[in-house]
């Protein structure tokens, strides 16, 4: 017997892309297929990207699909949930209306394929989702305003686990959610709104690669001591901050080694990570105005028990901390598509996040 529904998932990567067919029941076939880097702009690895999507397809005799949705990038700032691809969204990747991004195909492979199939495209909490509040906004400076970039896609997911844990509905719902990754994104959760976030580019604590927050006055040295470009900037606080600048490492299964070795210097940085990132979900409960329902911790790092145990240690005595550790980023992406499918939620329009009739 068939699947009543049948969807098609794509999550591109800049060396490989995640690919799935997912019906109500769960994933059918996933598949992370390499994918050759082209020299150029993000669009131009857009061939290399469609040849992989052409290959699963054929690999699989893949006759019917209801819908297919792809990981949403950089575009104008939307609602969290399902939105339709439409040539708007379409041009603003193409153009990378908030930046370059990987992402940013995801749409466009999306598109392209269920157009094959006289199917609907969607993309499902893109990380341009931005529902902050307006005090979230301002900065020390008229002139900087902060900016709503973050992991949505896994940080509702997460959100909804702990909903499916705790028997709540997401809408009734109050949580602080931790992207605990390559980057962290920690954000106040209320009613299944984000409103506020650290920004992992720009603020909030180190991580394996982000610099996160940094002091002004000896950043602003910094910038101007003549030995660093803008580039060069960009680089040390988004690729090489963190743990990579400190031990010269971004992964934590070392430094976690190293410690268990007797390095006291990889234990303390470590340890300065988890207080960070500790008093950040303080930071994001305070938002709250209260007692949240839970802290939830998800990403790659969730799956260490030391670094988890140091920040609960600081956190749990205002709430529950509940774990799901890795990414969800697939299965999300499906749910959202299927949600619609089903009828259970309408698709948003783009621009603008208003609900339409799917």
């Amino acid at each position: 017997m068939s699947p009543r529904f049948q969807v098609f998932v794509v999550n591109p990567g800049s060396t490989s892309t995640k690919l799935a067919l997912f019906s109500e029941e769960g994933p059918l076939v996933e598949e992370s297929a390499p994918v050759p880097k082209a020299a150029g702009g993000i669009l131009d690895q857009l061939p290399p990207q469609t040849a992989a999507v052409d290959a699963f397809l054929a690999r699989h005799a893949v006759s019917r699909l209801d819908a297919a949705v792809g990981r949403g990038g950089l575009i104008r700032p939307v609602a969290s949930g399902t939105l339709k691809v439409n040539e708007a969204m379409m041009e603003d990747a193409r153009s990378g209306y908030q930046g370059e991004h990987i992402s940013n195909l995801g749409c466009l492979i999306a598109h392209d394929v269920a157009s094959r199939f006289g199917a609907p495209s969607f993309v499902v909490d893109p990380v341009a989702v931005d529902e902050m509040n307006p005090l979230a906004r301002y900065s020390g400076l008229p002139q900087i305003r902060r900016q709503s970039l973050l992991h949505a896609l896994n940080l509702h997911a997460a959100a909804r686990k702990a909903c499916e844990l705790t028997g709540r509905a997401l809408a009734e719902s109050r949580w602080v959610v931790a992207h605990l990754g390559g980057g962290f994104s920690i954000v106040p959760m209320d009613g299944g709104r984000m409103t506020d976030v650290n920004n992992a580019n720009s603020g909030g604590p180190f991580s394996p690669t982000r610099a996160g927050t940094l002091p002004t006055q000896p950043l602003i040295k910094l910038c101007f001591s003549g030995q660093h470009t803008a580039a060069d900037l960009k680089r040390m606080t988004t690729k090489e901050g963190g743990l990579l600048a400190h031990l010269g490492t971004d992964d934590a299964r070392e430094v976690e080694r190293r410690i268990a070795a007797g390095d006291t210097h990889a234990r303390e940085v470590y340890e300065a990570m988890a207080y960070q990132a500790a008093k950040e979900i303080g930071a994001m409960a305070a938002v709250l105005g209260g007692r949240p329902d839970g802290v939830v911790l998800t990403g790659g790092l969730a799956h260490s028990d030391m670094f988890c145990r140091w920040v609960e240690g600081r956190v749990a005595f205002f709430a529950p901390v509940f774990r799901f550790p890795g990414e969800f980023e697939m299965e999300a992406l499906a749910a959202g598509a299927l949600r619609v499918l089903r009828g259970e939620e309408n698709a948003m329009d783009y621009p603008g996040g208003t609900p339409c009739q799917s």
